[in-house]
């Protein structure tokens, strides 16, 4: 009861906000979606129940709710509550100065906050939609921000044809977009600087850029061609995999065979293996962010949550990752090391051999609490190289755990691995995807394909309240695109 006079007046004081302030409104955009793994309510917290269409997502800044909870929720779309508390209250401060002086003050146009504010007028929000059917994005130049405009052969949304979005989750969306000068297609990555400013993620997305950067030196992980921003949103160039990811094939199949977990597993272990030794964490192993190309070989993406220049001295302490693949340390608030990401790959380990979670709840306290006994079922028909692969895995002392202790490639479970070859990809993958052009994008989810590829616009006053500071050295073009530019 008293939550819920909590939540009434919480409620209250935002809607009575946002009834001065109307000019900030920013309404969701709801759809109904089916969720693919355990998701909970960003109003009220539970559990969204069900097969299919659980609950509601919205487009634009991918929050979920419950049916039931679409009347309760604020219309501040892409805007971090306390943020926007903050962001009136200095605007009140501002419009009382201006009052008492008569005129405004040049030195108070810009504020001082968690965000930098600037105190005009703030416009409704808009989406702007591809120009043409054939996905054309028609941006002013003034839309680039200064670090580009000093650079000729700096990309912008105008140099491609948007077709498909072919991904979505907190980050952004993913795009499948045509390069105007080659008819070359790529898989765009787009985070609005609004969530991730607000989200306090700059470093992340900069992480992100410097580790996508190494993949030339190893083959499992997602080749980034350029980087590029406008005021409004983030851009990363990537290789278009249009073989879709595991998860589209694990909800397809059921599960995976042994021949095939074996060789994914194997491939991304190389991939993990490399990261950790220049000092990264990846932090956000799973079935969404293993990628299949062409040919079958598989691809790590989404860099979002990386940890750089970790070593014995200087471990992570964040709380993050993906509610079923977190290890136990990072649940009991430890510093951690490279040792999570082993523990993230018995899970999906897992989950292709076996087609469920190893580790589940009613509610995710519940779901924390399984994580932390560390007592996985296992079917009777798995092989003991599995499952004893699995245990040692699963180990809640991170110290004995495998990857961090002993030799992962030596494991049974690998004992047809011929990690040379593997390394070289001159191991014939066991399945390849069915792909008929380079633009497929059949091994995509319906419900990604069905959206229309535009870029939203979020609310101009949190635009130019943006320090576009945080973000100098972001862009980049790689020597391939440089060529095309010329």
């Amino acid at each position: 009861m008293k939550l819920e006079k909590f939540q009434k007046a919480n409620l209250s004081m935002f809607s009575q906000i946002m009834r001065e302030h109307s000019q900030m409104i920013v309404p969701h955009h709801f759809i109904v979606h089916s969720c693919k793994s355990p998701t909970f309510c960003n109003h009220c917290g539970t559990l969204l129940w069900g097969l299919a269409k659980q609950g509601l997502k919205c487009e634009e800044c991918d929050m979920n709710i419950h049916h039931r909870c679409i009347d309760k929720v604020a219309n501040l779309c892409g805007i971090d509550q306390t943020s926007f508390i903050d962001i009136v209250h200095t605007m009140n401060i501002q419009k009382v100065q201006k009052e008492n002086d008569g005129k405004p003050d040049e030195e108070e146009t810009t504020l001082s906050l968690k965000l930098p504010q600037t105190g005009g007028k703030a416009n409704i929000g808009w989406e702007k939609e591809v120009s043409d059917e054939n996905g054309r994005v028609d941006e002013p130049s003034s839309a680039v921000v200064s670090e580009d405009l000093n650079n000729s052969k700096m990309l912008s949304p105008s140099d491609f044809n948007f077709h498909k979005v072919i991904g979505r989750g907190s980050f952004g969306k993913v795009l499948l977009a045509e390069f105007h000068s080659s008819g070359r297609y790529f898989a765009i990555k787009v985070l609005k600087k609004t969530v991730v400013v607000t989200d306090n993620d700059v470093e992340g997305s900069m992480a992100e850029k410097r580790t996508m950067c190494l993949a030339f030196e190893n083959p499992f992980i997602t080749r980034l061609f350029s980087t590029f921003q406008t005021k409004e949103y983030l851009f990363f160039v990537m290789e278009y995999l249009n073989g879709g990811d595991l998860m589209f094939y694990m909800q397809r199949e059921g599960k995976f065979n042994l021949t095939l977990s074996t060789f994914y597993a194997a491939e991304i272990v190389i991939a993990l293996q490399f990261l950790h030794s220049i000092g990264i964490i990846y932090r956000d192993l799973k079935l969404d962010n293993v990628m299949l190309d062409f040919e079958g070989h598989i691809k790590i993406t989404d860099f979002g949550m990386c940890k750089e220049n970790v070593d014995s001295e200087n471990l992570a302490s964040t709380f993050c990752g993906t509610p079923d693949y977190i290890a136990p340390e990072i649940l009991q608030g430890l510093r951690y090391g490279p040792w999570v990401d082993w523990w993230s790959f018995g899970v999906l380990l897992y989950e292709m051999l076996i087609g469920r979670s190893p580790f589940y709840g009613n509610s995710q306290d519940q779901l924390y609490e399984a994580i932390q006994q560390g007592k996985p079922q296992f079917p009777r028909w798995l092989t003991d190289a599995s499952q004893d692969i699995l245990l040692q895995l699963f180990n809640l002392d991170h110290a004995k755990r495998l990857g961090t202790e002993g030799d992962i490639r030596a494991q049974a479970f690998f004992n047809k691995i011929v990690w040379s070859d593997v390394e070289q990809k001159k191991t014939s993958p066991p399945f390849k995807p069915t792909v008929v052009s380079k633009s497929d994008c059949s091994n995509f989810d319906q419900d990604f394909l069905g959206e229309k590829p535009r870029l939203s616009r979020c609310n101009a006053a949190l635009i130019e309240s943006i320090d576009q500071n945080l973000f100098s050295g972001f862009s980049f073009t790689g020597p391939e695109l440089q060529d095309l530019l010329q």
